[in-house]
């Protein structure tokens, strides 16, 4: 496990521990640029195996990095062309939350809206899986009643519902808790609680799961999970930044943890059991939060970070955020093939 990890005139020092005791690992200027690569990417709190050649005692030179992440899986696929759409940050009560897109968007999953593509693709879409952020929640950060338009919780989520409930009886529909909505912070999150949910949570058709959560849709497994810790490793990565946090996600998978740093801005509960390990890797990760739209194949699993629904906000225009909102990415789980729709 790394304790710490430094720079030092271009050489990298790397503190790590075992149950036996603690070592310090060099890589040197002169490594490998590949290496140099690989320790980019570590971050502290992260299992790793090292290839080293030993100097002294408890100093040694590392030659490689081995990540604890997946093989090259076969993916599960669907026996026929069913779609599932991925969504999350819808943020509604938000001033920002795009209302009229997001009912366009419901139009089309009832075959009212769209070209004759857009309809095909929409009477064979079976599942709705929602990766939290679907209110923008109260007291979330400093001086965000301003930018309400809602400022009950009830009141957002019974919003929430009148939108969800116009979704077509034949679809499925999944939501998972983000860092706005009203419960615990910390992860794993529970699923959002009748009293909070209302009539979403008397609905068969929709189904109230905690955060981070694992399903099989028609035989394709999926991780649902809204992904905090993406924001903790892009600021952690050289190079990554703000708008290319959606990279992080292959991070996820190399690490097979969900927030490989503990203590950092990602609230994590210290079970006896850790709940956020990858212990299998899924067909699909679907992660939000970062309102960006972002998809890529990574050793057989698909990685989808699905946008938002609501415009820049001021946090996101001083951190050098450009959200991707409106656009929909929708997975045939037959091929695996990703369309994303603009609802603009």
């Amino acid at each position: 496990m790394i304790t710490e990890k430094r720079e030092a005139k271009q050489h990298t020092i790397l503190t790590v521990e075992d149950l036996q005791g603690t070592a310090t690992i060099l890589i040197t200027k002169n490594a490998p640029e590949e290496l140099h690569k690989k320790a980019q990417t570590l971050l502290t709190d992260q299992v790793v195996c090292i290839a080293v050649t030993k100097t002294r005692d408890k100093l040694f030179i590392a030659e490689d990095i081995i990540f604890p992440e997946i093989g090259q899986k076969p993916q599960h696929r669907a026996t026929e062309p069913i779609y599932a759409v991925l969504t999350s940050d819808l943020h509604v009560g938000s001033d920002k939350f795009n209302k009229e897109p997001f009912k366009r968007f419901i139009q089309w999953l009832q075959g009212k809206h769209g070209n004759e593509q857009m309809r095909e693709i929409a009477s064979h879409v079976k599942y709705v899986l929602m990766a939290g952020d679907v209110v923008d929640g109260i007291g979330v950060y400093p001086g965000q009643a301003k930018q309400s338009t809602i400022k009950d919780i009830f009141k957002q989520y019974h919003a929430l519902a009148s939108y969800i409930e116009r979704i077509p009886a034949h679809i499925e529909t999944v939501i998972i808790p983000g860092d706005h909505d009203a419960v615990p912070k910390a992860l794993p999150q529970p699923a959002l609680p009748p009293e909070i949910a209302g009539r979403l949570h008397q609905s068969e058709r929709i189904h109230l799961l905690p955060d981070p959560c694992s399903l099989t849709i028609h035989g394709v497994e999926v991780l649902m999970y809204h992904g905090r810790s993406l924001i903790d490793i892009a600021t952690a990565v050289p190079g990554m930044g703000m708008q290319e946090a959606c990279k992080a996600m292959k991070v996820l998978v190399q690490c097979r943890h969900l927030a490989p740093s503990y203590g950092q801005r990602t609230p994590i509960i210290p079970t006896l059991r850790d709940f956020l390990i990858l212990d299998r890797a899924p067909d699909i990760l679907h992660t939000g939060h970062l309102h960006l739209l972002y998809y890529q194949n990574y050793r057989g699993v698909l990685m989808v970070n699905s946008g938002c629904w609501q415009a820049q906000t001021e946090y996101q225009e001083k951190a050098g955020i450009t959200p991707t909102p409106n656009i929909v990415p929708v997975v045939n789980l037959q091929t695996m093939q990703v369309t994303p729709i603009d609802f603009t």
